[in-house]
């Protein structure tokens, strides 16, 4: 049955995203909010609001509880999830259909099997879909461990089953530092998700980030062509572009199709990303991780599908089925994406949350900025940075290069620190321009350009 009413578990950017999709889909919505975010764009937007409890996302955005609570005490018929919070905790997929309510993405089995990195690995295996050498499962012996990284051959990455984000790893180049460093990442994804299960890959060095967008129903599936999330800070995307300069039309097609087996090979239902590294010496893809959810970057997908990745979730998660098929789906252009966060690259990208005492929003052609802020608006210091993606789109890479340029130095915030003049320097950089850039790239140029990274204000930059 199509959902009619959707209760909105998240907040900031990509709350206010769902909610304009859900209108245009003739559907109301319901807002829930933390104490901090009482005065939110998306409170403001959405046709009711619910407060769910106090600033601290563990007793709000996180509260299970609350959440199915305010779905039932305004009749809400699905929830959707967004990303981070609660989007791939498979207990709460699980509690949201058990209550009759209809969750707009997978099963809570789905995210339990492609969301543990462990078993996602055996479940592309068994898809056919490349994988990364290294364990068969989650590490349950070191000492048998420590004989695998021999096998495999250093460097390797000690990685956390469970979570993301780029916590719960450690890169060892030794045996001794295996040993000392395999604690240290259990520890961390313990205390971060609550699981502390680690597998071991062998790291690729000069490997690009590659994903590829996948939509089913549970019974058709398709993808939506790739996006390349190579420039990386922490192991955190900071700018992201689709499509990928780096691939030949066979490297692309079978990147895509692989994609398409994993999601077919375990009956994926609504929005999903398949990760990839590319290693560029020898031109071979490598399956890391699904994400079951839809994702940060999800707007490049759309500039040049022209496909609503959100409308066309939030259909599937009401019962309907996909509304295109793989045929239909084409590219036109080249898109790209920057995070805007408020942070200060010239200080180490410390958080910096404040009051938006200026605004101005970039336009024209080709431009387009998701965000949560307006006049006024005062940034809370609890949550994630992110205050809204600058996404433009244009018929060659350059142009699009040189469309971001003009669309950031419009954008302004006033006084307001923000990652703005790290994209306006990176889309300087010969080395970006040409697309000669991995993930290990961005580390080392902030390490000798970091310093000149200052907000002037003014002009945003």
């Amino acid at each position: 049955m199509a959902i009619t009413k959707l209760l909105i578990a998240n907040r900031g950017e990509i709350a206010v995203r769902i909610i304009r999709a859900a209108r245009e889909l003739g559907i109301r919505t319901v807002q829930v909010y933390s104490a901090a975010d009482a005065s939110s764009l998306a409170v403001q937007l959405a046709d009711e609001a619910v407060e769910i409890g106090p600033p601290a996302a563990k007793k709000s955005y996180l509260d299970v509880e609350a959440v199915l609570k305010a779905a039932r005490d305004t009749g809400a018929d699905g929830i959707h999830p967004g990303y981070g919070f609660l989007a791939e905790n498979a207990d709460f997929a699980d509690a949201v259909e058990q209550a009759g309510i209809a969750f707009v993405g997978p099963t809570g089995e789905m995210i339990r099997t492609m969301g543990d990195k462990a078993s996602a690995r055996k479940a592309a295996e068994r898809a056919g879909v490349p994988t990364v050498p290294g364990s068969d499962g989650v590490i349950t012996d070191m000492k048998a461990a420590t004989e695998l990284t021999s096998q495999i051959g250093y460097p390797v990455m000690i990685k956390a089953t469970a979570g993301g984000g780029g916590r719960g790893i450690r890169i060892a180049e030794t045996p001794e530092e295996f040993a000392s460093l395999a604690p240290q990442a259990a520890a961390e994804a313990k205390a971060a998700f609550g699981d502390g299960g680690l597998y071991l890959e062998k790291l690729i060095g000069k490997a690009r980030h590659i994903e590829v967008q996948i939509l089913g129903d549970g019974t058709n599936f398709i993808h939506c062509y790739e996006r390349e999330c190579s420039l990386q800070r922490r192991r955190q995307k900071v700018w992201e572009e689709a499509p990928s300069s780096a691939l030949s039309d066979k490297v692309r097609d079978d990147l895509c199709r692989s994609a398409v087996a994993l999601a077919r090979a375990v009956g994926y239902r609504g929005a999903g990303t398949v990760e990839y590294l590319y290693d560029d010496e020898n031109g071979e893809f490598y399956f890391i991780e699904m994400n079951t959810r839809i994702q940060v970057e999800h707007p490049v997908t759309e500039a040049i599908t022209g496909i609503d990745l959100v409308a066309e979730m939030i259909a599937i998660g009401g019962g309907a089925p996909l509304s295109i098929s793989q045929d239909q789906v084409t590219v036109r252009g080249h898109s790209i994406e920057v995070r805007i966060n408020a942070e200060d690259p010239a200080n180490d990208f410390m958080p910096y949350p404040g009051t938006v005492e200026k605004l101005r929003i970039p336009g024209g052609p080709g431009v387009r900025f998701d965000h949560m802020l307006y006049h006024g608006y005062q940034i809370p210091p609890f949550y994630d940075s992110l205050l809204g993606k600058l996404i433009v789109d244009a018929d060659t890479r350059d142009k699009a290069i040189e469309r971001l340029k003009r669309a950031a130095g419009e954008l302004d915030l006033g006084k307001l620190k923000t990652t703005t003049p790290l994209f306006l320097a990176l889309a300087e950089a010969g080395d970006v321009r040409r697309g000669d850039v991995h993930t290990k790239w961005l580390e080392p140029w902030l390490e000798a350009n970091g310093h000149q990274l200052v907000n002037t204000g003014g002009n945003g930059s």
